[in-house]
């Protein structure tokens, strides 16, 4: 007991000899020191920046079919490691490798996309049912229990199939919608928590306009678990685009380079090249996994309870 009240003493030294810290300083300082949040931010960066300059590395065009590669490519054969190319051929003839880095990029395009679209509907609805309450409320989380009552696959299927011709903007619509009833539940509930602090009831007593409360005291400090939500968002769109490639409602275009969609054409071809699969399947988990990490590690430092 002396011990901890010894070590508050010397936090609260430490804070008045500072001037304090912020939320997010503090936050930032402890996942400096979380090795879990620096696994993940480790593992995003570096698939980031792959994605961005895929194109400068990848050795060899991943558009082009090679005679080399061709030459040697049967249905029950698939060329492996030779010289100047590192993994050999895919099913098609492409450059393996090259195929495997430019597929990041296509791969960030698909996640980010659904969760930009998802995280802008679901918080103008979730901002809409905060702000407003009452029947709007009422409606819009009525609609949102709806999309939350259907397992998230089952949806993001239900929407592929509607689509005629699978594309990619097919699997980012999809995967999109999933998430949007999680970013509206979320965003309600941080606003109807706002609602009820001191400084919006001191705003609404001095006569502040509605809309001028909202955009400026409830909504952004109700942004805070609406990023974490998105980091993890963008780790279950790369896995759901993935499943819905691999059941065959994805983009259709074989010359395509996804992890997803490279995952889905070598499925029948495990027996004849495992490595087609294997690739693309430890790519999608990795990535999955530093976003999973590094927006867990967000969500438990900015929890005020955390704080130390």
């Amino acid at each position: 007991m002396t011990k901890l009240l010894t070590r508050k003493a010397e936090r609260i030294d430490e804070l008045a000899e500072s001037g304090g810290t912020s939320l997010a300083k503090d936050a930032l300082r402890r996942m400096r020191r979380s090795p879990v949040a620096i696994v993940g931010a480790v593992i995003t960066v570096l698939f980031v920046l792959l994605a961005i300059f895929s194109p400068l590395l990848a050795p060899k065009d991943p558009y082009v079919r090679y005679d080399q590669l061709r030459e040697n490519l049967t249905p029950s054969s698939i060329p492996g490691p030779m010289p100047g190319f590192l993994l050999g051929s895919d099913q098609n003839g492409f450059d393996f490798f090259s195929r495997l880095l430019v597929a990041s990029q296509q791969t960030l395009i698909v996640g980010v996309g659904a969760t930009i679209i998802g995280a802008a509907v679901g918080m103008l609805i979730g901002g809409l049912a905060g702000a407003f309450g009452g029947w709007v409320d009422t409606l819009l989380m009525r609609l949102t229990d709806i999309l939350l009552a259907l397992p998230s696959l089952l949806l993001a299927v239900s929407i592929a199939a509607i689509f005629q011709h699978g594309t990619q903007w097919t699997v980012i619509i999809a995967v999109s919608v999933v998430s949007i009833p999680i970013f509206a539940r979320l965003l309600r509930g941080s606003m109807l928590a706002q609602r009820s602090s001191d400084h919006v009831l001191a705003a609404t007593a001095l006569g502040v306009r509605r809309t001028t409360i909202v955009f400026r005291h409830m909504l952004p400090n109700s942004l805070g678990p609406v990023i974490v939500q998105a980091t993890l968002t963008l780790a279950t769109s790369i896995l759901e685009a993935a499943a819905l490639s691999f059941l065959g409602l994805g983009d259709s275009d074989p010359d395509r380079a996804e992890w997803g969609l490279m995952l889905a054409k070598a499925q029948g071809l495990l027996d004849v090249k495992p490595e087609l699969a294997f690739y693309p399947a430890v790519a999608i988990i990795i990535v999955a996994l530093g976003f999973t990490l590094l927006g867990e590690s967000l969500r438990e430092a900015l929890d005020p309870k955390n704080r130390r």
